[in-house]
């Protein structure tokens, strides 16, 4: 802990010199697929130094230009992992190919922005679902279609979520998996209810009962259903940076938080220790509300002249005092702290937002892509039925099928798209250019403009700066030009007055 501040001046050397590394490297293909993507083990096996920067992260790295157009190249699937070793990424081979039905490919759905893409559709589906069933409410509590989809689409969310956690670990947990995993618990509990209600007589009160709980729990709810939509839009620049900051002030409001329950343990004390001196506790409820209500802002003093008087009133006014004037601007204070450190650096931290985007699609993907609810699928008809006896490359043909078919209205428009990206590397490589390279409208007139015959070209010559020379020396040098042309004139002149 003394050499912290020596660790992290090492930490930021070590990202500099990374970031020169990475951007001295003319060979494109050499750094991607053996500086950033290649898995080096020397004791133990490690990641690679795309995924490192990501989980140090280190933004000096992340933001560097050749990092950022290998993740560009991983997000766009024109790097691919290698079909014999998937810890190996090549060069994706039909990155030039114009034909249309190469790319109408179901292992297509592999790349990061299609999978992204499916995400926001079905996530926008699983919306609309709850709108449709919390708006269409059934007296007799019985499941219509749309309430069934709704915890069909549920459940897969739920299989997704337990299959990620068992492959990956604890290290899979965060914010927005605790998240989902409430969303998707509140709904189990809506359906568990409807469940009892519907094993009930028509018209009991014990199913009206239930069926209210049901709704209750599926309205409860709605809130979450529309913020989970951020989760699935960070890959804009607007929501992305959102995202940043409210992550980084949740993390710091840990210490509002953490002050504020000693607060709180210490009043709480005091005020049932006032409400049992009869021995007798009959104002624990009152406590407590009042005591939120002061941590909501909205504190009520007249209600406290008959507790405990005259202590109990000056103890709520001391603890309004904590809590209204002190520990909520030292929130403030840590929120505005965290907004500033993100919004001055806030480009270098969306793009380490994209950059784990696109590697958590990349770092342990799926041979077969089945995105929730989709997986029922998989494990209904597919690994239940087939994948235990079934031969390793009929299983994979049977996958591709299903996939296809799953999978066929996007994949019509992906190919499509790649059909007129394929044309655009193809003529980006005749022109000897890199193959994202996009025409400006600048250069579309450039061949209609005489830039030399206008003396424009001139004019920007002589008002461009000189950056391999200090402003400073330049100055100077020119006033010892000056300066020496004075003293030309001073001996030219000295001849003159001595024959005169």
């Amino acid at each position: 802990l003394w050499d912290a501040d020596l660790h992290n001046l090492r930490a930021t050397a070590c990202e500099v010199l990374a970031k020169l590394l990475i951007e001295q490297e003319d060979d494109l293909l050499f750094l991607m697929q053996e500086m950033l993507l290649k898995r080096y083990s020397f004791v133990r096996p490690s990641p690679p130094t795309l995924e490192k920067a990501v989980d140090l992260h280190a933004l000096r790295v992340i933001a560097s230009s050749g990092y950022q157009k290998c993740i560009s190249h991983l997000w766009r699937g024109w790097l691919v992992q290698d079909e014999d070793d998937p810890s190996r990424f090549v060069d994706y081979k039909l990155k030039t190919d114009t034909s249309y039905w190469a790319h109408l490919d179901p292992d297509r759905m592999r790349v990061p922005q299609y999978q992204n893409a499916v995400q926001i559709i079905v996530s926008l589906i699983f919306l609309g679902l709850y709108t449709g069933a919390i708006n269409t409410i059934n007296p007799s509590g019985d499941l219509d279609i749309v309430e069934g989809l709704l915890y069909v689409f549920t459940l897969g969310f739920i299989c997704d979520e337990v299959g990620k956690f068992y492959k990956v670990g604890r290290f899979y947990l965060g914010f927005w998996n605790v998240f989902n995993s409430t969303l998707y618990a509140l709904l189990a509990v809506s359906f568990i209810m409807r469940c009892i209600a519907l094993g009930n007589f028509q018209g009991t009160a014990e199913r009206e009962k239930y069926n209210t709980l049901s709704y209750n729990f599926l309205a409860f709810s709605a809130p979450m259903f529309w913020m989970r939509l951020m989760l699935y839009l960070d890959g804009f620049r607007f929501f992305g940076a959102m995202l940043v900051v409210l992550k980084v002030m949740f993390r710091e409001s840990l210490i509002f938080f953490a002050l504020l329950l000693v607060v709180l343990i210490g009043f709480l004390q005091a005020f049932v220790g006032m409400d049992q001196v009869d021995n007798n506790l009959t104002a624990v409820q009152f406590i407590v509300t009042e005591m939120a209500n002061g941590i909501m802002g909205s504190p009520e003093f007249d209600v406290w002249d008959r507790f405990a008087p005259p202590f109990g009133l000056i103890l709520y006014y001391i603890y309004t005092f904590i809590i209204t004037v002190i520990l909520l601007n030292v929130l403030i204070a840590l929120y505005n702290s965290a907004y500033e450190d993100i919004t001055q650096n806030a480009i270098d931290e969306y793009l380490a937002l994209f950059s784990q985007k696109t590697i958590q699609f990349v770092r342990a993907p799926d041979e077969n892509v089945f995105i929730a609810p989709f997986n029922l699928i998989e494990i209904v008809c597919l690994s239940i039925p087939f994948e235990w006896w079934m031969s390793k490359q009929s299983y994979e043909r049977l996958n591709d099928i299903v996939m296809g078919v799953i999978y066929s209205p996007l994949l019509v428009v992906t190919a499509f798209m790649e059909q007129q990206t394929a044309r655009q590397v193809k003529f980006n490589r005749s022109r000897h250019e890199s193959d994202d390279d996009t025409i400006e409208e600048w250069e579309q007139m450039l061949d209609q403009t005489d830039f030399e015959g206008s003396g424009w070209h001139k004019r920007v010559e002589d008002s461009k700066p000189n950056v391999i020379q200090d402003d400073t020396a330049i100055k100077v040098e020119k006033l010892q030009q000056q300066v020496a042309e004075l003293m030309e004139m001073l001996k030219a002149q000295q001849p003159a007055k001595g024959g005169g």
